[in-house]
């Protein structure tokens, strides 16, 4: 990918923040414990576990969620290959992805194959246990061509309030076409436009507690 694709980033500590949205890309109390709280908790999962279940994203970012999901469905013992995709318009260089997720030794396993996948131009990863897609652009245009639907949805956008983009009725209307019945979404925010958004899309939609000092963040079931 070329390099002037890759989003300009600030730093706190070995925390990534978007310039463009001054906005971190997870959480600077643990990245990992929120994934695990907003994207997995919020989706019901590991429960909702079954061979071939699909994972859909709007912000790949660092990797993190994909990776929180992959070690989770190791540990699950489903057979098979959890499969993930994930939307983004703006890839972040391998390097820095390496450097944010050094923050997390537990899952350093899992990281470094990936990484290195990217760091050859990769947009799938296949290894034992994922099946990992990455679809480049404008997720208001690929995801309205996307051919398939998933399982649950990890819904990660910069904050609605500065990347509005990915928070679009329209947007929100095409995640839930995407979705498989019983589906599901998750997303840190708890804003009133989003919970709006997917309510009209079709969603059947929860404000639940949200991790450490948000107090808020909203699950949805299709």
């Amino acid at each position: 990918m070329p390099d002037d694709q890759h989003p300009d980033l600030e730093w706190q500590g070995d925390v990534p923040v978007a310039s463009r949205f001054g906005d971190p890309y997870f959480s600077l109390e643990d990245g990992l414990a929120e994934a695990r709280h907003v994207f997995l908790a919020g989706n019901g999962l590991p429960d909702r576990f079954v061979p071939g279940f699909h994972v859909a994203e709007l912000g790949f970012g660092t990797g993190l969620n994909a990776l929180a999901a992959w070690a989770m469905w190791r540990e699950s013992g489903v057979t098979g290959s959890l499969r993930f995709t994930s939307f983004e318009l703006f890839p972040m260089a391998p390097a820095d992805m390496s450097r944010a997720l050094s923050a997390f030794p537990e899952i350093a396993g899992l990281a470094a194959p990936l990484v290195a996948a990217l760091e050859s131009a990769a947009r799938g990863f296949v290894a034992e246990g994922l099946h990992l897609k990455i679809v480049l652009g404008d997720a208001r245009e690929t995801l309205a061509c996307w051919d398939d639907a998933a399982d649950a949805w990890f819904l990660d956008g910069f904050s609605p309030a500065r990347n509005p983009e990915l928070w679009t009725p329209d947007l929100l209307r095409h995640v839930a076409r995407h979705t498989r019945p019983g589906g599901t979404a998750a997303t840190y925010s708890a804003a009133r436009a989003v919970r709006a958004g997917l309510a009209d899309a079709g969603f059947a939609v929860e404000r639940v507690s949200g991790f450490g000092r948000k107090r808020h963040m909203t699950v949805a079931r299709s």
